[in-house]
């Protein structure tokens, strides 16, 4: 076990390793000069040149990416160029939100969607089971912005159950989390659907039922348990996925989360703290997928071995 945890380790901090490469040539191609974008577009030359030069701007890019490095093992992520804060501690200010509005939805979504794909898997071919599984890819097909706008006109505007966005208390998290949740409980529940589904099939089930075992034990213990290993697989890529939706949520809901703190960044052409989210987004994603290969090799002692 100890050698397979070794591994997965090492994994993560090599792809952690190219991700902080990834970015930091990234943000070096945007077409937007730091020195103007903190001076401003009226700065003299000598000023725009004496900023590049604080910057570091003007050494090679070799010894541009080691300081990077440098100041990434001691967490400083630099200054934004609009607020002159830290990012580190910009960032640490946004997350409680997008932590609060992404725990609520993929909790609700995967929750909701475990039960009914299990439920629609022991109706496998009836009416009910084709109508959900119709529903569901009609539903992930529908964009996650529009479905909010959708909300926001139903909820805010016509009925005014519910406040536009904003943050503060239960009332503004629902329609965004209700966005969000939409989305992961139509996903899982087409993905249990078709792992249980799947598993119910299966020789050892035909042999529980022969036996008499209840259907709560056989579709919660006995298929559930063979179809959990891509359920917990997938579970850790859909924090990607759901990164990038809530980008698109904060935006339309005017949720003070990293998502819409990334898109202020990109039009304020602030590439430190553009960094900074990219960067704290895929730490989120391997720290993520890193628990999700621990627990795989748990549920499966033979991935160890692998």
């Amino acid at each position: 076990m100890t050698g397979y945890v070794v591994r997965r380790v090492l994994r993560a901090l090599t792809t952690l390793l190219g991700a902080t490469l990834i970015i930091f040539v990234l943000v070096r191609v945007v077409p937007a000069d730091p020195a103007v974008t903190i001076a401003g577009p009226k700065a003299d030359p000598e000023t725009l040149a004496a900023i590049r030069k604080d910057l570091g701007l003007d050494d090679p890019v070799a010894v541009q990416y080691g300081r990077y490095l440098a100041r990434l093992a001691h967490a400083d992520l630099g200054r934004s160029y609009m607020t002159g804060r830290r990012v580190a501690g910009v960032i640490a200010e946004r997350v409680p939100a997008t932590a609060l509005l992404a725990a609520t939805s993929l909790a609700i979504g995967f929750f909701f969607g475990l039960a009914l794909g299990i439920a629609t898997a022991a109706r496998r071919g009836s009416l009910i089971d084709v109508a959900v599984l119709l529903g569901t890819l009609i539903g992930l097909s529908i964009p996650g912005f529009w479905l909010g706008n959708v909300l926001i006109y139903e909820f805010s505007y016509r009925l005014k159950l519910l406040p536009l966005g904003g943050y503060g208390t239960w009332r503004h998290l629902i329609l965004p989390a209700t966005t969000l949740a939409i989305g992961e409980f139509l996903f899982y529940t087409r993905f249990v659907h078709t792992n249980v589904g799947g598993t119910l099939a299966s020789d050892y089930i035909r042999t529980a039922r022969a036996k008499g075992a209840p259907p709560a034990r056989i579709y919660f213990v006995h298929a559930l348990r063979n179809a959990l290993i891509p359920i917990v697989t997938v579970l850790g890529l859909d924090i990607a996925d759901l990164m990038s939706g809530v980008v698109l949520t904060e935006t339309v809901f005017n949720w003070p989360g990293l998502g819409r703190l990334a898109v202020q960044a990109v039009f304020g052409l602030d590439i430190p703290l553009v960094a900074g989210t990219v960067l704290f987004a895929g730490v989120l994603v391997l720290v993520a997928n890193l628990v999700v290969d621990l627990l795989y090799g748990t549920i499966d002692p033979r991935v160890q071995r692998a």
